[in-house]
Order: C-alpha cells, then sequence, then structure tokens
C-alpha cells in the first residue's frame, strides 16, 4: 500500500483524505438514517392514544420531541393541539422543515467529495505531466523519472475516480430516503391534525 503510495506522488494525500471523509460521512449518514430511528412504526398512534385520553403534558410533548425526528414534528403539534388547523399545520411545517435540514447534515460535504475527487484526480494527472515533461533534457529523457510521472498520472486519475463513484451512489441514495422520510413524515402530521380537527366536530 505504502508503494502505490509512493508511486502516486504527493497529490494522492488530498485523495486519500477525502476518501476518509467521505467513508466517515456514508458511515454516520447509514447509521442516522434508519428508518426505525427516523419514523417509529407505532409512534402516531400512540400519540394519537395520548391525546385522545386528555394526558397531554408538557413533560409528554418534551419526551415526545426527544424521541425522533418524526416525534419532534408531532410534539410541534401537540404544542398547538387548542389552536386553529391553519396555526397547528404552520407550526408542524416549520418542524418538518427543521427536522429535513438535520436529517440532510453532512450530505452536502459528501456530494462535493464526490464531485471534487475527480478534479483532485485530474490535478494529480496534471502533476504527472508536469514530471514527464521535465524529464526530458539534452540527454534524453530520464526513465526513473518519465516511469515516476506516468505512475502520478495514472494512479491519481484512477484513485480519484474510484472515490468519486460510490460517494456519489451514497449521496443520492441518502438524498432520496430523506426526501422519502419527510413526505412520509408529512402524511402521518396530517393524519394527526385530521384526528385532532375531526374530534373537535
Amino acid at each position: 500500500m505504502f508503494a502505490i503510495l509512493q508511486a502516486a506522488g504527493w497529490p494522492i494525500y488530498f485523495l486519500l483524505v477525502a476518501s476518509i471523509v467521505a467513508l466517515a460521512l456514508i458511515i454516520e449518514r447509514s447509521l442516522s438514517l434508519r428508518r426505525q430511528r427516523i419514523l417509529p412504526n407505532t409512534l402516531l398512534d400512540e400519540v394519537i392514544r395520548v391525546y385522545q385520553s386528555g394526558k397531554v403534558k408538557q413533560e409528554v410533548i418534551d419526551q415526545l420531541a426527544l424521541n425522533s425526528p418524526l416525534g419532534r414534528v408531532l410534539a410541534a403539534g401537540l404544542r398547538n393541539v387548542n389552536a386553529p388547523r391553519d396555526v397547528m399545520k404552520e407550526s408542524i411545517e416549520e418542524a418538518g422543515s427543521a427536522v429535513a435540514h438535520d436529517l440532510e447534515k453532512f450530505l452536502t460535504t459528501l456530494g462535493t467529495i464526490a464531485s471534487l475527487a475527480p478534479l483532485m484526480g485530474l490535478f494529480g494527472t496534471v502533476v504527472g505531466m508536469i514530471e514527464i515533461f521535465g524529464s526530458q533534457n539534452s540527454a534524453g529523457a530520464n526513465p526513473a523519472q518519465l516511469a515516476h510521472g506516468i505512475s502520478v498520472a495514472l494512479y491519481n486519475t484512477g484513485f480519484g475516480l474510484l472515490i468519486a463513484m460510490p460517494a456519489m451512489i451514497f449521496y443520492r441514495h441518502f438524498r432520496a430516503l430523506v426526501t422519502s422520510f419527510v413526505v412520509e413524515m408529512e402524511q402521518q402530521a396530517v393524519k394527526f391534525v385530521d384526528v385532532v380537527h375531526s374530534t373537535r366536530k
């Protein structure tokens, strides 16, 4: 491995740092964006039961807000449970926007790495080409310097693409996952609002 890093030259260290950061973000987001953690299956039913039993206390709302992202959205509805429908929906939408922002945390960085890695590889390629041309002199080419320049160019291009492809795949996967979670949260919140206001009638 160290021999490959030596052959790839100093530009490879930028790609190495980018790959470590990308891997850390992929692992972190994979753990954070689990469905059961974001949208617990029975949470909406439990919140409806608590509301219908009339046990809506501040401690219950605070505990619900800490439960999960869906819990934060439903807690915003419970805080305004006696308000008109429009006010209740608006408070839920504001909480939903904040939750969506939290769910998208680090995705911009992952997307940036996916876009930047090929350019970093290209930079390494340019450095390698400069070394190739630098190997030319009046006596001819220096074979060792020529070989090193070629390896710098090829290794950096390869590593750049190798980092960019999985980073882009996971970036798009996580974005789609967040979008689906937000849509489902909105649907569950609307169901809760409907239950609250149908009970009043």
